[in-house]
């Protein structure tokens, strides 16, 4: 793991904590919030506070996230909106945590500025017992204060102002002064400088959760289903009607359709198709020349085609049938028909513009691992996990290929890759008769 540490694709964009005064902060608030310390005197943090080398120190990689269901935080810098989210266990918290970031970043930063800020995604569900318990996880709120309680006690202080204000005769009232006085020693003058978080309400009804080997919910859609990637048979009873496993590719394939999720990249819009399925061939190859023990250092064109022409009938089927759709867009070969069972199928497909894209390409690319890109950008979890067991040489080439093409444009990627973050807001085109092949997608009506 040291060579992806070494370019930036694993722990990157942690936010170093070195001061002795964040450190302190930081203690104050682990202790609040676990009721532990570290001994280390600079470490790195997460979007939510997390430590890689604390949890390494302490042994529990679990120290901000007790049972795995309700994501503790600690905030010493609004600057963690940037930082990645480790070992998380559901899908939804990277995005609420830098929401309720980003929608109280003024009041985060003065706060910040001398205290930490702790908190907690509360749901409730405390414990998941079965994995029928995550139906009950509906509604997240985000709790946080300082460690000093800065936030508590200005709403308090608050509440006594307005009763000060409306009460008759308050101005007798000298234990309500009293009261406010000493209030206002904590928090300041909060009239000219409020201190108030916004604790939005965040609703999720599609997400993923590393709980129970890895479980895709699909929640408000008009055909809800689940997608185990154990097998379903050890779920046990579940409150839908279509509970999936991902050796069931013709269900899935199914279930993605009748909900209108995917769309085949060689007529997804404003999409190099040629390229990103050429793109998909090379990560393919790499996986099969590895595995025979083949030379894969070179990233070259040229060098690559040799080595294709050198496994020969050793090519793996997802590469044989890419390399006929390729054929196909580029106008030069017949129409192929890869159905869902095929190898190849989920690997020309990517998720349409809706709100649960995300968690779309990330099931997609459960079920094509060799594209390894599109693992690393939608599944870095299963990424790191599988990328410990390659054969050195491919952990090489598939380091040397993330560094050069992804990390320099992440963003241009991933348009690249899913189309822009916004569906554009205008209607498609309208297609002529003859366009109807390409409409059904590469491997014709998906089988019933």
């Amino acid at each position: 793991m040291m060579r992806l540490i070494e370019k930036g694709l694993m722990f990157g964009n942690l936010i170093p904590i070195a001061s002795p005064a964040l450190v302190e902060r930081y203690n104050r608030a682990m202790e609040k919030l676990t009721g532990r310390k570290t001994a280390l005197t600079d470490f790195h943090v997460d979007i939510s506070g997390f430590s890689p080398e604390i949890a390494d120190e302490l042994d529990d990689w679990l120290y901000l996230n007790p049972n795995g269901c309700n994501r503790q935080f600690i905030l010493l810098t609004t600057e963690q909106k940037t930082a990645p989210l480790l070992n998380a266990m559901f899908s939804m918290s990277r995005s609420i945590l830098r929401q309720f970031i980003e929608a109280n970043e003024a009041q985060l930063f003065a706060l910040t500025a001398r205290d930490a800020v702790l908190g907690e995604l509360e749901n409730s569900v405390f414990e998941l017992s079965s994995p029928a318990r995550l139906f009950d996880i509906r509604r997240i709120t985000v709790q946080a204060d300082t460690t000093r309680g800065h936030v508590a006690h200005a709403e308090d202080l608050h509440d006594k102002i307005e009763r000060f204000r409306h009460t008759p005769d308050a101005w007798w009232d000298d234990v309500l002064i009293a009261e406010m006085i000493g209030l206002a020693k904590q928090t300041g003058d909060i009239t000219r400088n409020p201190i108030r978080l916004q604790h939005p309400d965040f609703t999720q009804a599609t997400y993923w959760t590393a709980h129970f080997g890895g479980l895709y919910l699909f929640r408000d859609l008009p055909t809800p289903g689940v997608i185990s990637v154990p097998p379903k048979a050890g779920l046990g009873p579940m409150p839908v009607d279509v509970v999936l496993d991902l050796e069931d590719r013709n269900g899935i394939a199914r279930f993605l359709e009748v909900n209108d999720l995917v769309e085949p990249i060689v007529t997804a819009k404003g999409a190099d198709a040629v390229t990103i399925l050429r793109q998909k061939m090379d990560f393919i190859l790499v996986d099969a020349a590895a595995t025979l023990g083949q030379d894969v250092a070179a990233r070259d064109r040229h060098e690559l085609r040799r080595l294709a022409r050198a496994l020969g009938s050793a090519l793996p089927d997802e590469f044989n049938a890419l390399a006929d759709l390729v054929r196909w867009a580029e106008g030069g070969g017949g129409w192929p028909r890869i159905t869902s069972d095929h190898p190849a199928y989920f690997y020309t497909l990517r998720a349409r513009p809706h709100p649960d894209r995300d968690i779309v390409n990330q099931l997609l690319s459960e079920l094509s691992r060799k594209d390894v890109r599109q693992l690393f950008i939608c599944h870095k979890q299963l990424f790191y996990r599988l990328y410990a067991d390659w054969p050195d040489k491919k952990k090489s080439f598939v380091a040397d290929f993330l560094e050069a093409e992804y990390q320099m444009d992440k963003a241009g990627a991933r348009a690249a890759l899913f189309g822009s973050a916004e569906p554009e807001m205008q209607e498609p085109p309208v297609r002529e008769p003859e366009d109807m092949i390409p409409l059904v997608g590469p491997w014709g009506a998906v089988r019933r």
